[in-house]
């Protein structure tokens, strides 16, 4: 899902831009071996779905929410899925009390070109202790490529780890300009861990978690 950030018509292109790529993103790719088998999963701002469509089979079940749900219609009686209509960013936080997903629990976030700074203490707060958040979106910089180019919905350099400090493990993290992609730009890319607490080490560290698929 695009941000919202800039005016009509040219957030209906972005849009539909980003609704012709099917392909996961490979940030997702490179770690949604992470994600728990049969975990439950949310993509948030999800567009047409490509990012929850891909984790279908290894999840109990995916909740799919954006203010825009027409690319979403084909989910709507899939046994997995959920497909939730809602503005993210009026009003009522969808994490708050009354809000679409208020009391909701998941084993994983993922959020890909979307950015609403509000949100992202009710994301981490949604996790499940050991959940996993994978968040990929634009930075500074990428008003030099194409839309967005507001601020309001740029990642400063560091933010998402700003965002996570002290909350969630990080294990990986990336900033810089993006050209072999399917959105050409500057890119913030974070996944994380919401297992600070479980370590069995004597320094306090959390586990270490594999950084590829585990082969048998």
């Amino acid at each position: 899902m695009p941000n919202s950030s800039d005016t009509t018509p040219a957030t209906t292109d972005v849009r539909a831009k980003h609704l012709r790529i099917t392909t996961p993103s490979p940030w997702l790719q490179r770690f949604q071996h992470l994600i728990a088998q049969q975990g439950r999963v949310l993509d948030l701002a999800a567009g047409g779905g490509r990012h929850g469509r891909s984790v279908l089979d290894r999840a109990s079940g995916v909740v799919f929410i954006d203010r825009d749900i027409q690319a979403l219609h084909d989910l709507l009686d899939h046994p997995k899925a959920r497909v939730i209509e809602a503005d993210l960013e009026g009003g009522t936080s969808p994490f708050e009390a009354g809000g679409a997903l208020a009391d909701e629990r998941f084993d994983a976030v993922i959020v890909v070109n979307y950015l609403y700074r509000s949100l992202l203490d009710g994301i981490i707060d949604a996790l499940n202790p050991s959940g996993v958040l994978i968040y990929e979106t634009f930075a500074r910089g990428n008003e030099a490529f194409a839309r967005p180019r507001n601020p309001d919905h740029l990642l400063k350099s560091g933010e998402l780890l700003t965002a996570v400090a002290d909350k969630m493990q990080v294990i990986a993290y990336e900033h810089g300009r993006v050209e072999a992609s399917d959105i050409p730009g500057v890119k913030q890319r974070l996944c994380a861990v919401k297992d600070l607490q479980n370590s069995e080490r004597d320094d306090g560290d959390p586990p270490a978690h594999p950084l590829a698929p585990t082969t048998k």
